[in-house]
């Protein structure tokens, strides 16, 4: 289990250089070199190599927000692994229920991505979450596991591990309406034992999820007091230095005072996570 969470800022279409590198200074210097956390910054695909500028030598990785599975070629307008890792990314968001839902993004489509984000050693966040449609008629939990295996299919044990899940309600996503900490909670634990029945106990232990869906300081540290979510994914909150800085803090008081109280993991299905990867 991994002993601080993980804090993804996702600006989405926001900021010019200038924003983003006064941003991301602003957040250096609010935050002092505390490391009680792994922060991610996701800016726009024009101010990635100058935020890194900014980043370089501290503690906070880069996230882009999207990629292209093919390494080079004749695609317009696409953004490669090669070139996200040359602009110094770390990680890369793949699946965002807004790349399925405005730019018809397919499961399968999604995988080719997260393997090519594999393949350069770039760290993808898989997004999955259900519509509120689906979430009233009871299909919530299939229409998750539907995405996580047409997602993850073909991935070793280990190399499971090695990424991040996200999940996101839609019906949460900048609706300043927010999945209830058991709710969330709850889907986490499906979530996790998914990936212990695929993958083994160590890639369900080893695996970060992150809970995403109008995230903001008034709700951070509640969700993180629930045992199976590793970090949060922040939109809109996380356009403004002071409300992450905020947002980061009370995330970390909220991991903190969970693991002080909570030694094991439990599934929905009762299965007992050690901790241990």
């Amino acid at each position: 289990m991994p002993s601080i969470p993980l804090i993804v800022g996702n600006w989405k279409l926001h900021k010019t250089i200038e924003e983003a590198v006064r941003f991301a200074t602003d957040l250096l210097k609010a935050l002092n070199g505390r490391t009680e956390a792994d922060v991610v910054l996701g800016p726009p695909f024009t101010a990635l190599r100058p935020v890194q500028e900014v980043l370089k030598g501290t503690s906070i990785a880069l996230a882009a927000q999207d990629l292209y599975w093919e390494d080079e070629g004749a695609f317009t307008g696409e953004v490669s692994a090669p070139l996200l890792v040359d602009a110094g990314c770390s990680y890369v968001i793949v699946g965002h229920s807004e790349r399925r839902q405005h730019f018809d993004e397919t499961n399968e489509k999604i995988h080719r991505k997260l393997q090519a984000a594999l393949s350069h050693d770039l760290i993808p966040i898989l997004c999955v979450g259900e519509s509120l449609v689906e979430r009233e008629s009871g299909r919530n939990f299939r229409v998750v596991q539907t995405q996580l295996e047409q997602g993850l299919p073909r991935l070793s044990n280990e190399t499971a591990r090695k990424v991040v899940i996200a999940y996101e309600p839609i019906w949460a996503i900048g609706t300043r309406k927010t999945a209830k900490p058991e709710e969330a909670g709850e889907m986490h634990h499906y979530i996790r034992r998914f990936i212990e029945e695929r993958f083994g106990v160590q890639a369900a232990n080893g695996i970060r999820i992150l809970y995403g869906g109008s995230v903001s300081p008034s709700n951070a540290k509640a969700l993180m007091l629930e045992p199976m979510i590793d970090g949060i994914l922040v939109g809109g909150a996380s356009l403004e230095s002071d409300s992450f800085n905020k947002i980061i803090q009370l995330a970390c008081e909220g991991y903190q005072a969970r693991l002080t109280g909570t030694q094991t993991r439990l599934s929905a299905g009762g299965t007992k996570f050690s901790g241990k990867e």
